[in-house]
């Protein structure tokens, strides 16, 4: 990529804008060095660890890099075994540190399964150093000076000399607070050449012994060390010096211990500066909003909403650049002050963010390509003077692009052409874009020739566009209308600010038809894409409505739907309680029948039989919270009962005809001679049959039971699966008592034991079952069970 780009585009600025998100030094010698990539393998690459930057900083807060300084020259000191200073050896161990933090921060990531595969090679490569880490940071405080706790001897000296320095402060308040007071220039204790001393004044000399260290400017005054202070002062200052001795150890060590490992250190140093680096271009894309590029293989450009970075958002009006797809050549014209120049350096500029692995300022969604080499000859538009020297310095300019164009080149040419004769200037122009279009470049160029805006009809692969011009307040828009060149709006200016009607109607005549026919052609055009784009504008709101209003039936049908499951749920727990309910009652009235039908050869009585009936019809009486269940309702309407239909009373095993309907939910039924009122839910219709064979049946006095399926004391479950074979097993104990089989036998088979072992929990849990037992060996044994009821 050619480096005049990056300064005609004020691409520095862009790298101006990322540094102060960083904040290691080898983060910012990275951003020094960034510049557009040409392959695209490599532009994939940077934009994927951008938006995995991007992905960490929303859902983590960013990469948790500290403020690094350079450490190359310690590293280079290590190399020659020199002890490093306590600041320098801070600094080493902040990136052993980091590198420790960083690693752990990315396996919580992991964890939560957050995507950071386009950087996770970096931080796999990052080498941890525990054991000498950790010394360093017990060692040593962020500002390099070592602790108390850097070696148990330091520890001692350090309390040493804060005793000894107790003293003679001791000592020296004596002087400061005491008689000799009056003789001091200063009541304070200074130090001078490590040593504590005392301000005396010079005429008072003769009443202080000790040692004289120093005097001031004036002479009037002089730092005496008084005699009672001077072995506590020696005493002090040999502490001094050891501690100086044992810390200069310690450095020694410290630095001794990272000589084997300065090459992982340097590396670790550059990871971190990258991650910094990643972590810097996720911060800016938010601070901008900024969004991810889609990278075209193919240089097919659409950016859509593009904004200039370097403008306040608030000011620049968005637009959208599309090339490369229909068209590989743009020719912009318009206004003066109209934004020509300013698209120019809009796309120039996005594209050189993208291939950096930068977001672009610009709706998602928008897509770039990666050219092997972007021009661009942009002057000064707003400029009164254009002659000779001015079109030869575009002309060289315009020559150096044309020998460096292939293929993937992208060129953006402002005014070309301006400068000279405009007839020439215009036909110069074609030719250069002719000659751009022949090597297969992509360019984009404005002007304000009327002939280019002709080329741009007549030339494939070639679009005209131009900057919107408010016709009302004769004001440019800066929006860019694709498909559409820009129209002379001088008369309709000068018309505006009052020059006389007179001159403006001879300016018109003086003017070619084809001019002429040419600018009121273009302006129907403006009007009519102002009419379109209006109505797609009134369109796309009522679509947005429409999107709104289908998002909330949808959150409404949603919400229904979970309600009514929710309500089928609860309707579903509470009929299985009624059921579980009106199985312990029929348990109960079962028994009750039963021990009545054992009283010793004595008929029941008629009390008795009513009684027995009552309850097993309250069982049948509809619940208030089932009359509402939808379901039992559908179930209810499938009867389709009336007068004379043959009918089963569940609850009696009876078979019956229906006499009259008694109120809504109930029937009269003639079971043999007795006419009683049964709820409906009890009914089931049947086949008249089922009466003629029950009354041919002799009729005993006392109570007992029909059977409604052939009864049998056996049950063989093999074969059947799990929960078919305990349905079966309850059914099957149920008829067994209602016909009053003493004992019945239940054969579940060896296998794997899963029936055997249901059959028994169902039988332990049946307060009907007496006992049971395993078959005899030679009636199935272990395969079979004889049931007591």
């Amino acid at each position: 990529m050619n480096t005049k780009i990056l300064e005609t585009m004020a691409f520095d600025k862009i790298k101006g804008q990322l540094s102060p998100y960083l904040v290691s030094a080898a983060g910012k010698k990275e951003l020094e060095q960034l510049q557009p990539e040409a392959d695209m393998t490599i532009v994939t690459q940077l934009l994927a660890e951008t938006t995995a930057g991007a992905d960490i900083l929303r859902l983590a807060g960013g990469i948790p890099i500290p403020t690094l300084s350079d450490i190359s020259t310690q590293l280079k000191r290590l190399k020659i075994k020199a002890t490093l200073n306590g600041t320098e050896l801070a600094q080493v161990s902040r990136v052993l540190r980091a590198s420790a933090t960083v690693k752990t921060f990315f396996e919580k990531l992991r964890q939560q399964e957050i995507d950071v595969r386009a950087i996770e090679h970096y931080v796999d490569e990052l080498v941890t150093i525990p054991t000498i880490t950790k010394q360093l940071v017990d060692a040593l405080e962020d500002d390099g000076r070592l602790t108390d706790e850097a070696s148990p001897k330091l520890h001692g000296l350090r309390e040493k000399i804060t005793r000894n320095e107790t003293l003679i402060r001791q000592k020296m308040e004596d002087y400061t607070r005491g008689k000799d007071a009056k003789y001091l220039s200063d009541a304070i204790v200074t130090m001078r050449n490590e040593r504590y001393v005392l301000p005396v004044q010079a005429n008072y000399r003769s009443h202080f012994g000790g040692v004289v260290h120093d005097q001031s400017q004036t002479g009037q005054t002089l730092f005496i060390e008084p005699q009672a202070v001077m072995e506590l002062n020696n005493k002090l200052r040999e502490a001094q010096i050891e501690e100086r001795h044992e810390e200069q150890r310690i450095l020694t060590e410290l630095s001794a211990l990272l000589v084997p490992y300065r090459f992982e250190i340097k590396h670790n140093e550059g990871i971190l500066g990258h991650l910094d680096f990643v972590n810097a271009k996720a911060l800016l894309a938010h601070a901008t909003k900024a969004t991810l590029p889609i990278v075209s293989a193919d240089n097919h450009v659409a950016l859509r909403k593009a904004r200039h970075p370097l403008i306040d958002p608030q000011k620049m009006v968005a637009n959208d650049i599309i090339i490369g797809e229909s068209y590989k050549a743009i020719i912009i014209s318009g206004p003066n002050t109209g934004g020509k120049t300013i698209t120019l350096k809009t796309m120039g500029l996005l594209q050189l963010m993208a291939q950096s692995g930068l977001y672009i300022t610009a709706d998602e969604e928008s897509t770039v390509g990666v050219f092997s080499n972007i021009f661009a000859d942009i002057g000064d538009e707003q400029s009164l003077e254009q002659n000779l020297s001015t079109f030869s310095g575009h002309i060289e300019n315009v020559k150096r692009i044309l020998d460096q164009l292939d293929d993937r080149s992208l060129v953006l040419l402002d005014e070309l052409g301006a400068g000279t004769d405009p007839k020439e200037g215009a036909a110069l122009a074609m030719a250069i874009l002719d000659a751009i279009g022949t090597k297969g470049s992509y360019v984009m160029v404005t002007t304000h020739y009327p002939e280019l805006k002709v080329y741009g009809y007549d030339r494939p692969e070639t679009m005209n566009a131009s900057m919107e011009f408010d016709q009302e307040t004769l004001q440019p828009t800066y929006r860019l209308l694709l498909g559409i060149p820009g129209r002379s709006n001088a008369f309709e200016i000068a018309t505006r600010l009052g020059i006389d009607p007179q001159i403006i109607t001879e300016a018109r005549s003086l003017t070619d038809d084809d001019s002429q026919d040419l600018n009121d052609m273009i302006g129907d055009l403006v009007a009519q894409r102002k009419q379109a784009h209006d109505h797609a504008t009134a369109l796309e709101g009522q679509l947005h409505d429409a999107e709104a209003l289908q998002k909330e039936l949808k959150q409404k049908l949603s919400q229904f739907e979970n309600n009514k499951e929710q309500m089928n749920q609860k309707a579903r727990v509470e009929a299985n309680h009624l059921v579980a309910d009106a199985r312990k009652q029929a348990d109960k009235i079962i028994s009750h029948l039963r021990e009545m039908e054992r009283q010793q050869g004595v008929n029941v009585k008629e009390n008795q039989l009513i009684d027995a009936k009552g309850a097993l019809n309250a069982l049948h009486v509809d619940d208030p919270r089932l009359k509402q269940n939808k379901v039992l309702q559908r179930e209810k309407r499938k009867h389709n009962l009336k007068v004379g239909d043959a009918v089963l009373v569940k609850s009696y095993g009876q078979y019956g005809e229906l006499t009259r309907k008694m109120g809504k939910q109930d029937w009269e039924v003639q079971l043999g001679i007795l006419k009683m009122k049964v709820a409906e839910s009890d009914l089931e219709k049947t086949d008249k049959t089922n009466i003629q064979e029950t009354e041919k049946k002799p009729r005993r006095a006392m109570v007992h039971t029909q059977q409604t399926r052939q009864t049998s004391a056996r049950l063989d479950l093999r074969g059947h699966r799990y929960e078919e074979a305990m349905q079966e097993v309850e059914r099957f104990i149920d008829h067994a008592i209602l016909n009053n089989l003493p004992s019945v036998t239940i054969i579940h088979g060896k296998g794997t034991g899963a029936l055997r072992k249901g059959t028994h929990q169902y039988l332990q849990s049946n307060p009907r079952v007496k006992s049971f037992e395993y078959a005899a060996p030679n009636a199935g044994g272990d395969g079979a069970t004889i049931v007591f009821l």
